[in-house]
């Protein structure tokens, strides 16, 4: 059995039980779970392995690369700005950032770029990894672009470029990188263990991630044998000039290796974010509500950045999503507690949000990495938390 360190708040017992069960039954090899209610942590959990190959357990301090759960951070950051009236979400974008003017884009507001409406999901010429980890030659390809469809008429995963675009607004306006400004003003106020471009000296506390395979590579099979609903999915898989292939080929080469020392070390506030579970939760909570005297948004803007932008059928995912300005908001696939949630998850299971109708803030990181309809791990977790408080699961 998979060792459990951490405590539960007594009624929390269920999300000890369900994370338990994720080891023994849904594929967790390293992980840790966090819940805060009403300003106080209700839950926090860890167990397992951190690096397979050398046996290192997970301990209360271990850092997790939790991919796209990122994007939350890097929204707070923007809507930090917003509150402060350094930033208005309904400007052009040019307005602060001069050369994104260019191929058309003179009127996109800032606000497109952050509910992923401003067609700028890819690009016709791919830059050098290198490069595109040193950030400039990212933004200024950015900048040059053409949108690939009508910006503000459609609505696609942004799942590379967005952080390079929202974070080259908030880069131009506060003077700071994204990864400065969410260490100066997010994570220091609240003592988060989260980076956006981890320093040296916290490498040796990083998890190493494990990557399933399908079980069954649905792109080999038959048209006809695939499923009817996943069928339009699937074309857009095979097809490598699809949004959805196109989203992911922005660097070249395009795999990135996300364990590698200088893609950690690097700012990508789209996806690179490395911390603990406890620190997203921390953070999500004090979005909500004060958090050892500290409160990051009003609720104006906190319900402003959680109204619906964008909804339905995807470019990218080529699945319905939904997005209010930055967080990612329920779904039938992602329903987080309930329909007053606002949030993100990352590739392969993480996941983090924040109720405020119900005080709740969730975070859960995970080492390996699965994804997919079948995996159940973090909707086990906010299921647990649910019965917890004596919710309806969904």
């Amino acid at each position: 059995m998979t060792t459990i360190g951490g405590d539960v708040a007594a009624g929390f017992e269920p999300v000890r039980e369900a994370f338990a069960e994720n080891f023994a039954q849904h594929g967790d090899i390293g992980a840790a779970v966090c819940v805060y209610q009403d300003g106080r942590p209700v839950v926090d959990l860890w167990g397992g392995i951190a690096d397979r190959d050398t046996g290192r357990p997970w301990e209360r301090d271990t850092l997790q690369l939790v991919y796209s759960a990122t994007k939350g951070a890097t929204a707070t950051a923007a809507h930090m700005l917003a509150e402060r009236g350094l930033l208005d979400l309904d400007a052009p974008v040019a307005e602060y950032w001069p050369e994104f003017a260019a191929n058309g884009k003179t009127d996109i507001p800032v606000r497109w770029l952050l509910s992923h409406q401003a067609g700028l999901v890819t690009l016709d010429r791919p830059v050098p990894l290198a490069e595109a980890l040193s950030w400039h030659p990212m933004t200024a390809a950015l900048a040059a672009q053409r949108p690939v469809w009508t910006p503000g008429t459609a609505h696609g995963y942004h799942g590379r470029t967005w952080g390079w675009l929202v974070g080259e607004v908030i880069r131009r306006v506060s003077g700071r990188t994204l990864g400065r400004f969410f260490a100066d003003e997010i994570a220091a106020p609240l003592g988060l263990d989260f980076f956006i471009g981890l320093p040296a000296s916290e490498r040796h506390r990083v998890s190493r991630m494990a990557y399933r395979k399908p079980n069954v590579d649905l792109t080999t099979l038959p048209p006809e044998s695939v499923p009817e609903e996943l069928r339009e999915q699937v074309a857009a898989w095979r097809d490598p000039n699809s949004f959805s292939n196109r989203a992911y080929a922005v660097t070249d080469p395009p795999a990135i290796d996300f364990d590698s020392p200088e893609v950690q070390a690097a700012e990508l506030p789209a996806s690179n974010g490395i911390g603990t579970a406890r620190a997203l939760a921390r953070m999500y909570a004090a979005l909500i509500g004060e958090v050892d005297g500290v409160r990051l948004l009003s609720p104006e803007t906190v319900a402003s950045a959680a109204k619906e932008q964008a909804a339905g059928m995807d470019q990218v995912l080529v699945a319905p999503s939904r997005f209010g300005s930055g967080y990612q908001l329920p779904t039938e696939d992602n329903p987080m507690s309930g329909p007053g949630a606002f949030g993100h998850n990352g590739r392969g299971g993480s996941l983090a949000f924040a109720d405020p109708e119900r005080g709740i803030a969730f975070g859960y990181a995970m080492n390996h990495i699965v994804g997919g309809a079948d995996d159940v791990r973090a909707e086990a977790l906010v299921n647990a938390v649910r019965r917890s408080l004596a919710w309806p699961t969904c």
